[in-house]
């Protein structure tokens, strides 16, 4: 549905080389520190930077060569401003209507009703999670096949993220669509999507099923001397400790059987772009 290619897009002081897809079915995960490339992608994929090099295809053909009936099967939250704050809910729906074939008034009237969003109030004096919601809404109020979401649930309270959640897992009932989400909270990322990216520096460093990612990588904390005898096969980041050395793994089960002497804790995402960030690959 969505591939970048060894997209490049290169500034005084960062560069980015990113590849990427997002299958059918699937909800994929893009994190990484801040800086590390996630927004520069995402305004690469809606062509709103000149790329330097590499091939992005939405649909199967190259995304500047879409049609703007394809372009309505795009939905896309990218920041807390999707319309004027002078304009209403109500002022909304006509420019919805207008823009896209497959609007559905009805339904995003009721949804609005659900989340207890004003229709005649202006959107400057909508609070953060109501103006999260209201952008969420809108994006999947045109039964677009492919959502791409930079940090939708970003200032939200934990209660008001899993409304959202709850929101996009209802979408992607729907056979054939897809989601891109980026999120500096891992834990809605890990019981959300299929799959994760984490892009460091401008470049993907990993991607693993996220299944994957939970059951089978792992964090090994081990002395100076451990460390030194240690078989390091399986080991992806090192990072230096006072106690002696971290390691991230992508096979834990290993070191739990044949080293039962070292701590072999299991691991979350934002352990490994702590490790990434500030450790180094081996």
């Amino acid at each position: 549905m969505l591939k970048l290619k060894n997209v490049q897009k290169n500034y005084n002081d960062f560069q980015m080389n990113c590849s990427l897809e997002v299958k059918p079915g699937f909800v994929t995960g893009l994190v990484g520190a801040n800086g590390a490339g996630k927004s520069t992608t995402f305004k690469a994929i809606f062509d709103l930077i000149d790329i330097d090099g590499g091939e992005i295809e939405l649909f199967g053909k190259d995304y500047k060569q879409i049609t703007l009936k394809e372009k309505e099967d795009i939905s896309a939250v990218l920041g807390v401003n999707s319309f004027s704050g002078y304009l209403t809910i109500k002022k909304i729906i006509p420019i919805m209507s207008s823009m896209y074939q497959c609007f559905d008034k009805k339904k995003f009237v009721e949804q609005c009703e659900l989340f207890k969003l004003p229709m005649n109030k202006q959107l400057k004096e909508f609070s953060t999670g109501m103006r999260a919601r209201l952008n969420l809404l809108i994006a999947v109020s045109h039964e677009a096949k492919l959502l791409i979401l930079d940090e939708p649930t970003a200032g939200l309270d934990v209660i008001a993220r899993e409304k959202l959640l709850d929101m996009l897992r209802e979408y992607m009932k729907t056979e054939g669509r897809a989601i891109l989400i980026s999120s500096h909270i891992s834990s809605d990322l890990e019981g959300f999507c299929d799959d994760i990216y984490i892009i460091h520096k401008g470049e993907i460093v990993l991607h693993e099923d996220t299944d994957t990612l939970t059951d089978e990588y792992g964090l090994l904390k081990v002395s100076d001397e451990e460390y030194q005898t240690l078989n390091k096969a399986h080991i992806e980041y090192v990072k230096k400790e006072s106690f002696g050395y971290l390691c991230l793994t992508d096979c834990k089960q290993y070191y739990q059987d044949n080293y039962p002497q070292i701590v072999v804790e299991k691991s979350g995402i934002d352990d490994f772009i702590t490790i990434i960030e500030q450790g180094g690959k081996l």
